[in-house]
């Protein structure tokens, strides 16, 4: 009963989350006596800004996920990786997932559904591709827009970073998948 009144509680509280989180914003800039609108308008107008500075830069990303998918090549690698990956406890179906992944969420998104059609969001599979989906970042997208953006050149480590990252994630996931 407890539960039921909770996560019932949770779903009025997730739909209420952001027209209170404006509300607030709103009415934070009427007390501070700011032209709220006008704010507005200036904020769309850099986003808009910003979207068309890093379109190219997207264009190019699902240029090369499209080329990966369309060619076999992600099949090959796949295929080749998954035998010894499978040795170290990795599903083999799962590694298109993990290569996508660090280039685009929405390509990865794809992938993560067919493997539900396929093996059930409830299987194992279906589990580590969820906890995968949380638990990792598309790391090429995100480091080639933000750098992109801010004008930074020289990325020291965070390519290095960022890869230990998602492989600890992807660890995690099947780890965390296992345990449920």
């Amino acid at each position: 009963m407890l539960r039921v009144f909770l996560l019932k509680f949770l779903m009025y509280l997730s739909t209420g989350m952001i027209p209170l989180l404006i509300f607030c914003i709103v009415g934070y800039g009427l007390l501070a006596k700011k032209n709220v609108y006008e704010s507005f308008i200036k904020g769309a107008a850099d986003g808009l800004r910003t979207v068309v500075q890093i379109l190219p830069t997207l264009i190019g990303l699902m240029t090369a996920v499209g080329i990966l998918r369309a060619s076999g090549f992600l099949e090959m690698l796949s295929q080749k990786l998954g035998t010894a990956l499978t040795q170290a406890g990795f599903p083999a179906e799962l590694v298109p997932l993990s290569i996508i992944r660090m280039f685009s969420s929405s390509a990865a998104t794809g992938l993560a559904l067919d493997i539900f059609k396929e093996y059930g969001p409830d299987s194992r599979l279906g589990l580590i591709a969820s906890i995968m989906m949380c638990c990792t970042e598309t790391v090429f997208y995100t480091m080639s827009v933000y750098f992109m953006r801010a004008g930074v050149k020289k990325t020291r480590y965070t390519l290095a970073g960022a890869l230990l990252a998602t492989f600890a994630g992807i660890a995690a996931s099947v780890v965390l998948a296992g345990m449920m």
